[in-house]
C-alpha cells in the first residue's frame, strides 16, 4: 500500500461530501483505506462505471425489516465521486462474524432485493485478484497449479441455479444493532447463483473465525447445490490467495478442515 493510497481524504473531497468541518478517523477493515467524517463515511472508489452504478442502485434500493444498506452521500454539485473518493452514510453498528446465519439471512434478503436487476456490463472488464479468483472458480479462466484447487476441481459438478448480483464478501460486512435491520455495507457485485453468497460466508466463518466443519451442511438449509456452492467458494478464496501472493503452508493447513469436508 502507498502513501497516497493509506493518506486520508483531503479538506477539498470532505467539503464536497458536506464534511468539511469533521476530522477524518481512520475505521477498522476496508483494507485500511476507509475513513469516518462526521455522518459520513469515505473510501476510495472503485472506478466510475462500478461506483456510479453501485451508488444509483443502493440510493434507491428498497429496504425491508430483514436488511438495510447505508445511503451513498452525493457531492454538492450532485456527484457520486470527488477526486478518487466515494461517501457514504454512517451508520452506528458492528460487524459480528460469530453470527453466521444472521449474515447469510440478511444477504439472502439483500440478494432478493437484487433480484430483477440485470447484469452490469462492467464485470466484464473487472481484473482484480477478487474478480480474477471468481472467473477461476467457475471454470472461466485457468486456475493455479496447485494440488489443493486440483481436489475441489476435480470434485466440480455443474451448477444449474441462475445466476443474479450478489455480495461476495458478506462476513465482515453486514452489521448489527440493536433495534434495527442487519446493515449490508461494502458491496463487491458478483453474478453468480443466490446461494454464492453464503457459501463464501460460511467457508470464510470456518476457515477464519472457528465455525467447525460440522455446521457447513446446516448453514445452507434450504439453498440449492449447497456442496457446490461451497466448492466453489473454497476454490474462489484459495485462488484469490495464490494470485496475492499469500498462499503458504499456513493458509494451506487454515484451509485443509474445509477441504477434507468437501472432498
Amino acid at each position: 500500500m502507498s502513501d497516497v493510497d493509506s493518506a486520508p481524504p483531503s479538506v477539498g473531497v470532505l467539503r464536497a461530501f458536506g464534511a468539511g468541518e469533521s476530522e477524518p478517523v481512520p475505521l477498522a477493515g476496508g483494507r485500511g483505506l476507509t475513513w469516518r467524517a462526521g455522518d459520513v463515511v469515505l473510501r476510495p472508489h472503485d472506478g466510475a462505471a462500478e461506483t456510479d452504478w453501485r451508488s444509483g442502485v443502493l440510493a434507491t434500493l428498497e429496504h425491508t425489516a430483514a436488511f438495510c444498506t447505508p445511503r451513498p452521500v452525493t457531492t454538492a454539485d450532485g456527484h457520486w465521486r470527488a477526486d478518487r473518493w466515494e461517501a457514504w452514510e454512517w451508520l452506528p453498528a458492528a460487524a459480528d462474524e460469530t453470527r453466521v446465519e444472521d449474515v447469510i439471512l440478511a444477504g439472502a434478503a439483500f440478494h432478493r432485493a437484487l433480484a430483477h436487476l440485470d447484469r452490469p456490463t462492467f464485470l466484464d472488464d473487472a481484473d482484480d485478484a477478487w474478480s480474477r479468483a471468481d472467473r477461476m472458480a467457475w471454470g472461466e479462466q485457468p486456475m493455479p497449479r496447485d494440488p489443493t484447487l486440483d481436489r475441489l476441481v476435480a470434485a466440480f459438478r455443474p451448477v444449474r441455479a441462475p445466476s443474479q448480483l450478489v455480495h461476495g464478501d458478506l462476513l465482515g460486512n453486514v452489521l448489527f444493532a440493536a433495534g434495527q435491520p442487519p446493515a449490508v455495507i461494502d458491496w463487491p457485485p458478483y453474478w453468480r447463483p443466490a446461494g454464492t453468497g453464503a457459501a463464501i460466508a460460511a467457508v470464510d466463518a470456518v476457515c477464519w473465525h472457528g465455525v467447525p466443519t460440522s455446521r457447513l451442511g446446516s448453514l445452507g438449509d434450504g439453498v440449492a447445490e449447497w456442496r457446490q456452492l461451497l466448492l466453489r467458494a473454497l476454490a474462489f478464496r484459495i485462488a484469490t490467495l495464490h494470485l496475492l501472493g499469500a498462499w503458504d503452508p499456513d493458509e494451506a493447513a487454515r484451509h485443509r478442515p474445509v477441504v477434507d469436508a468437501l472432498v
